[in-house]
């Protein structure tokens, strides 16, 4: 699968966010708790030249709570503070802002070795589409101000959000790469939500979801939808529609003659993965 989704205003975000760097100090990068590589742009590096970051794990409510703690020693051993939080009920959202402080410690002390009274501290909130930026940003303002939406591309400008008195926060639109080199990067992405479905092949997607349920979540997966028996072979493509073929029979699924409708049954499959209702799920792990 080659996806390509770069729309015009992903490409002014980048040069707005390059032409904002001198105003900021910190860059606050935000990716999903569920998959972290996979959230990452690989241009944000490129672009931020090397300016403090703090590392957020968004929608850990929906993560391995485990995985999550491995991510957590992942980041920083690469030198990245990082934390888990969860936008949408606001837990450890808080935290925020005292992470920012102890990261611009040493900027902080020099402004008042000078005589300075501290001025607040500039952040960038930056990340690929519906990670949750515009849902933290108003949970750390305690005000809708971004907008919000359940898909990709909701953000669409620029603006300075006050986050009391000691830091501002530069929302940015979600920026996307232009092509996914790595196809399973593509479909962990549109498993969780962050490609628009317009672009995909759902029933495609829904198939690479119930690969991954079956080989590491089986447990899961088989309680959400009452299946009994375990694929003998998660890389065995007719047993894997036969997964999907089993799901819709439960769910009513089928079309005239008893077939099962594929394309319901896979639109089924990724609302309840998204929705978490198959319980706490990471898609990948740190290669430590």
């Amino acid at each position: 699968m080659t996806i390509q989704w770069f729309p015009g205003h992903m490409t002014r975000a980048r040069r707005q966010i390059e032409e904002k760097l001198k105003l900021l100090d910190i860059v606050i990068e935000l990716l999903d708790a569920r998959v972290p590589m996979s959230s990452r742009n690989p241009m944000i590096d490129e672009i931020l030249r090397g300016k403090p970051r703090l590392i957020i794990l968004n929608k850990a409510d929906l993560a391995d709570p485990r995985a999550t703690d491995r991510w957590i020693s992942f980041f920083s051993a690469k030198g990245h503070a990082a934390i888990a939080v969860d936008s949408s009920t606001g837990t450890r959202v808080a935290d925020i802002p005292q992470r920012v402080k102890e990261l611009l410690h040493d900027k902080i002390a020099r402004m008042k070795e000078k005589g300075m009274n501290p001025r607040a501290m500039r952040a960038l909130i930056v990340g690929i589409p519906n990670v949750g930026k515009s849902t933290l940003t108003n949970r750390l303002a305690g005000r809708n101000i971004a907008a919000t939406g359940d898909r990709p591309g909701v953000t669409k400008g620029q603006q300075w959000i006050k986050v009391g008195s000691e830091l501002e926060l530069l929302d940015t639109p979600g920026i996307l790469w232009p092509k996914f080199e790595d196809e399973l990067v593509g479909y962990k992405l549109a498993m969780t939500g962050a490609i628009r479905e317009q672009i995909l092949n759902m029933e495609d997607i829904a198939f690479f979801a119930v690969r991954i349920l079956a080989s590491q979540y089986w447990e899961a997966l088989a309680e959400r939808f009452e299946l009994t028996e375990a694929p003998q072979d998660t890389e065995d493509s007719e047993q894997i529609v036969k997964l999907m073929e089993d799901i819709g029979r439960k769910r009513g699924c089928l079309l005239s003659g008893g077939r099962v409708d594929l394309e319901k049954v896979s639109g089924i499959i990724l609302r309840e993965l998204r929705a978490g209702k198959m319980g706490r799920i990471t898609l990948e792990e740190p290669l430590l």
